[in-house]
């Protein structure tokens, strides 16, 4: 499941011809994987806040998540991280934090829409409880 969140960060990242570009080749794989890694790590922090998965995911396919505290926190810890790790200038970590929403949102989607079964809310609620430490039962 999670190389399906790396896929579908990769996709998104891509269609950003601005964010694309300003990610050289070699380190492309590197940076969908550090993405979806952030992304997973605290969306599992957030969904026991937010009412579990179903809650959180909700939010976020609702579009309520944009410049909420769920995608503020993890837009401001992506740009440090990006930055001290591959190097990348502000400019380059504000265009990705600017799509973040949009991808968040394009997940949440994925998870809820009964015909996609390349994320599920049940495989997206396992995912976050390896990464959440065995929280899962909070997810449910």
């Amino acid at each position: 499941m999670f190389d399906q969140i790396v896929k579908l960060v990769k996709e998104h990242l891509e269609s950003n011809p601005e964010v694309a570009n300003a990610i050289h080749e070699d380190q492309k794989q590197a940076v969908h994987e550090e993405i979806a890694s952030h992304i997973t790590k605290n969306l599992a922090a957030e969904a026991p806040q937010q009412g579990g998965i179903g809650g959180l995911l909700s939010k976020l396919q609702s579009g309520i998540g944009a410049g909420g505290p769920v995608t503020s926190a993890i837009e401001g810890g992506l740009a440090g991280t990006l930055a001290n790790k591959f190097g990348f200038s502000p400019a380059i970590t504000g265009a990705i934090a600017g799509i973040l929403p949009g991808l968040l949102q394009k997940l949440a989607n994925k998870a809820k829409d009964p015909n996609d079964n390349s994320i599920t809310e049940d495989s997206f609620s396992g995912v976050l409880s390896k990464v959440g430490g065995g929280l899962g039962s909070l997810f449910k």
